[in-house]
């Protein structure tokens, strides 16, 4: 009995029975940790997988479902190809370049070091095997990640001079849920096969800031409190150095770096508005600066989350215990009492800093969450600015606040400025000060109509200027 339903003259098959296209065939060669993560990916994605290799019947272990072959073999059953081995063994391919005429190869390799050969690795294989169609791509995923990392909106890039062939592993790629970047011709090889190399570009400027920072108040703060009262009172009280001066040093920086993370687009806005127009560029500095301001952030959150560490063991301290055994001991031997007046005024400073510091905390850390890519894919632009400014500034004013109630009214004794210095807090408090004052001067009303014009774009260019000619930067 046939499995076949004719319904208006139209042939039916039962459901399952349809055979669908085959799945495309891709070749791999290399069957080292690249290679067989790689073709596992595939394979997971529907594609099917054949490897290339000099010992097809002793090569390893490969992913089940995948066939190995010989270079020869392998190379003409497929049209794609991704090379996943290093540059010095190359030379085999070579020989093979009759076979793999046509064919596109996927260069996956990277150097060990910058400018370790005179020509970049895929520039090299297109000129082993002319007649293929070389696309340098893929190379910024790793064997770890391809075996247990999330592919979902990775980022990788691709260059290439045929853009038919670019478009064939672009495919791929997007199978894969990642996002492809085209950098071009395949002269970007070069720039391609450097990424690996790279160590945190984005946050080389804010840690250089943050240990600047760091150094310059430790050693103020070591000069004020330590050697100033082994100098002057003959009191060695070096031990302070590994917990009370460092949790002096961790929130001085920590505001400077928060403060520092929304200085650009303060001044940014006063650039626009002393130009007349947003259709500008900002100067360079002033690009880089706030290209790095999501590193500055992060990098002050990690200082605040030290500072609360810090904060929670000083109780267990030995110094701290010693001193308040000490106290208790003398008052029973000297058969006394310390004379305690409750002081509302010290209670309400000492609440309030407190207070600060918590909603400080907890604001900083709802900031970090939010700047994480899991979280902020999440979010609308309007949910996400609104965290990032509306909050994050409010987080400033409350940290600023805070360490003004720190202060309180020490500023007003000659005590506190010791070799004439201020303390470390009176100047931390100043960029956040300066911070606060020119957003509160962009939200005064004459002012804020006239950046709201100019971020619509009502007003026109400077003579001479064209719009389509000047980059329009957003706040």
């Amino acid at each position: 009995m046939s499995g076949e339903v004719k319904t208006d003259g139209l042939p039916l098959s039962p459901l399952g029975t349809a055979a669908g296209p085959e799945p495309e065939l891709l070749c791999i060669f290399g069957t080292g940790d690249l290679g067989r993560s790689l073709g596992q990916r595939l394979l997971q994605t529907g594609y099917r997988v054949v490897y290339g290799s000099r010992r097809p019947h002793s090569c390893g272990p490969v992913p089940q479902g995948a066939q190995v072959r010989s270079h020869e073999a392998a190379s003409q059953s497929a049209r794609l190809v991704f090379i996943c081995v290093h540059r010095e063994h190359y030379d085999f391919l070579q020989t093979l370049a009759p076979q793999l005429k046509g064919k596109v190869l996927v260069d996956l390799s990277n150097n060990l070091k910058k400018d370790i050969y005179p020509e970049a690795n895929a520039v090299y294989l297109q000129r082993l095997v002319p007649g293929a169609a070389v696309v340098k791509g893929l190379n910024t995923l790793s064997a770890w990640t391809l075996q247990n990392g999330p592919l979902a909106g990775k980022q990788v890039f691709l260059c290439g001079d045929s853009a038919e062939a670019k478009q064939a592993v672009s495919d791929v790629a997007t199978r894969l849920s990642l996002s492809v970047v085209d950098r071009g011709s395949l002269s970007a090889a070069r720039e391609l096969e450097d990424f690996p190399l790279r160590l945190f570009p984005e946050w080389r400027l804010p840690l250089r800031v943050a240990l600047g920072l760091t150094a310059f108040f430790f050693f103020y703060l070591l000069i004020r409190d330590v050697i100033y009262a082994y100098v002057e009172k003959g009191n060695d009280i070096s031990f302070r150095i590994m917990v009370s001066l460092a949790n002096k040093v961790f929130p001085i920086v920590s505001l400077i770096m928060l403060s520092l993370c929304y200085l650009p687009g303060v001044l940014a806005s006063f650039f626009q508005l002393y130009r007349g127009t947003k259709y500008r560029c900002f100067p360079d500095w002033l690009d880089r600066w706030m290209l790095c301001r999501k590193q500055l952030g992060l990098v002050a959150l990690g200082f605040a989350f030290l500072h609360a560490i810090y904060t929670f063991i000083i109780p267990i301290r030995y110094a701290v215990r010693h001193k308040l055994i000490s106290l208790v001991v003398d008052e029973m031997k000297n058969n006394k009492s310390t004379p305690f007046d409750f002081d509302k005024t010290e209670a309400w400073a000492t609440d309030s800093f407190y207070v600060m510091g918590i909603l400080g905390f907890f604001l900083y850390v709802l900031l970090g969450l939010s700047s994480l890519p899991s979280v902020g894919s999440a979010l609308s632009w309007r949910e996400f600015t609104f965290i990032q400014s509306k909050l994050g500034h409010l987080t400033l004013v409350i940290c600023t606040v805070h360490g003004y109630i720190y202060g309180w009214n020490k500023f007003l004794r000659p005590s506190t400025y010791k070799w004439w210095t201020p303390p470390g807090y009176m100047l931390c408090l100043v960029v956040p000060s300066i911070v606060l004052v020119l957003k509160l001067l962009l939200l005064l009303p004459c002012v804020d109509r006239t950046v709201t014009r100019i971020r619509q774009g009502w007003e026109r260019t400077e003579p001479g200027e064209e719009r389509d000619e000047i980059k329009a930067t957003n706040l």
